[in-house]
């Protein structure tokens, strides 16, 4: 009897594991019970260098304005830190393709400065630790420097920003070929540079956070490359996908203006964007059929791109529990985010939908 009873446990087995949920729920304990909690904005964002020309980046002061009053105490951009890029590189037989497209290349900096990218952010960690209030021109030169041979553009061009015009010069480590970078920097068209940079420059800022993640990269097979290909664009020719495009090309319709670039963002973060990018690109992908389920590689590169990016963020709160911050993310990454982030106990998503009005 008890081996007839043990059998039919194990045939359950699969239906009840199939209906099992967990009893848990972080997001359902949320604290401190004194204390501020953090507050997280995420401002999905088209990527700026994808823009068509008629895109002008004077369009964005408003959007700017509207970010600035809400006062972030720290922004966080979807860009890879040096730190990983640094780790990266150390294994090209998977990321060999995802280095040249995501990584800033240091070796100008370290050459100007005599520093590898953990030496660079050691350095330009304990130089903002001590930083005076009113830094010295040759301060910010100096972190300036350090960002770059640290990986770390972005942050690089706020320290160069918040220089007066005539400081913006070599010197305290920067060399010609740096300043050149940094001024190349000034109008690149990048959100992370456009947009946070300049935020936090406004803001008196000392840097941006890069938390993107490519980890989950890998590099396929060159006899499964076509297959591949192949299977995802059978999974994207949905009517879904169609309808998404054609409304993305009717909210870009006029990027010249500011009341038109605040209406594509309006767009891009109004509710009901996370379903619609879902059911056009990574459900369908989920559902494609191939026998190598290239389909759910794809969705499994995705959401562990976005549980680290969450993770990085949720790192960047922990500096100074009860901090205000902005992440700055590609549109489609923002519901995924915002999902993430709220179970976290002490974080609470800010709708942004408000500021954009």
């Amino acid at each position: 009897m008890h081996r007839i009873l043990f059998a039919l446990l194990l045939l359950a087995a699969p239906a009840a594991a199939q209906t099992y949920r967990t009893d848990f729920d972080p997001s359902a304990h949320k604290g401190p019970r004194s204390g501020p909690a953090n507050d997280v904005m995420v401002l999905g964002s088209p990527h700026l260098s994808q823009l068509p020309d008629r895109f002008r980046p004077e369009a964005l002061a408003p959007l700017l304005d509207r970010l600035a009053a809400w006062k972030p105490q720290a922004i966080a951009i979807e860009a890879l830190s040096g730190a990983q890029c640094d780790q990266l590189r150390r294994y090209p037989y998977r990321y060999a393709d995802t280095v040249p497209d995501y990584c800033w290349d240091p070796a100008p900096a370290r050459a100007a400065t005599g520093l590898d990218v953990p030496a660079a952010n050691a350095e330009f960690e304990a130089l903002l630790a001590t930083l005076p209030a009113t830094p010295r021109p040759a301060d910010r030169r100096k972190l300036a420097a350090l960002f770059l041979a640290g990986g770390e553009p972005a942050s690089a061009l706020v320290q160069w920003l918040r220089l007066p015009v005539a400081e913006r010069k070599a010197g305290d480590g920067l060399d010609a070929v740096l300043v050149a970078r940094l001024t190349t920097l000034e109008t690149r068209r990048d959100e992370s540079l456009m947009i946070a940079a300049r935020l936090a420059v406004r803001l008196g800022l000392q840097r941006v956070y890069a938390m993107d993640d490519h980890s989950a990269d890998r590099a396929m097979p060159k006899a499964e490359e076509a297959a591949y290909g192949k299977a995802m664009q059978a999974a994207w020719d949905n009517p879904v996908l169609k309808r998404r495009m054609a409304a993305i090309d009717a909210m870009q319709g006029d990027l010249a203006t500011s009341a038109g670039v605040l209406t594509t963002y309006r767009g891009y973060n109004a509710p009901g964007q996370g379903q619609i990018a879902f059911d056009s690109d990574f459900g369908a992908a989920l559902e494609e059929p191939s026998p190598q389920r290239f389909g759910r590689q794809y969705v499994a590169y995705w959401e562990t791109r976005n549980l680290r990016m969450a993770a990085n963020i949720r790192d960047m709160l922990g500096e100074a529990p009860g901090m205000r911050a902005l992440v700055i993310v590609g549109a489609s990454h923002k519901p995924y985010l915002e999902a993430y982030l709220h179970q976290m106990h002490d974080v609470r998503i800010v709708d942004v939908m408000p500021l954009l009005r």
